[in-house]
């Protein structure tokens, strides 16, 4: 394998590692967005009321009991969402070329 080429497999391996491992550390208290929610009030008004379905709500995928191998499962899909993003983006831009 070219030296390119296991760059990438590192730092995949690396990306899944840390999405996997580290997602098991995040805060469970709500981000910016929610808190302010909350403090004003306005929360309770937006609950069930989704603009975009989510497939993997609250950072988790539902379905799974073990709640941490749902957490890190999700993770491992966000990585691999990215992963495709990253090289369909990448296909296409090198195809304009």
């Amino acid at each position: 394998m070219e030296l390119k080429g296991k760059w990438l497999v590192t730092g995949l391996i690396i990306a899944i590692s840390m999405a996997c491992v580290l997602s098991l550390f995040a805060s469970s208290d709500p981000d910016g967005l929610e808190r302010v929610a909350e403090d004003q009030g306005f929360a309770k008004k937006a609950e069930g009321q989704e603009a975009i379905h989510s497939p993997i709500p609250d950072y988790a995928v539902p379905g799974i009991k073990n709640e941490n191998l749902a957490t890190s499962l999700a993770g491992l899909i966000g990585v691999l969402i990215m992963l495709g993003v990253t090289f369909g983006w990448a296909k296409v831009l090198k195809e304009k070329r």
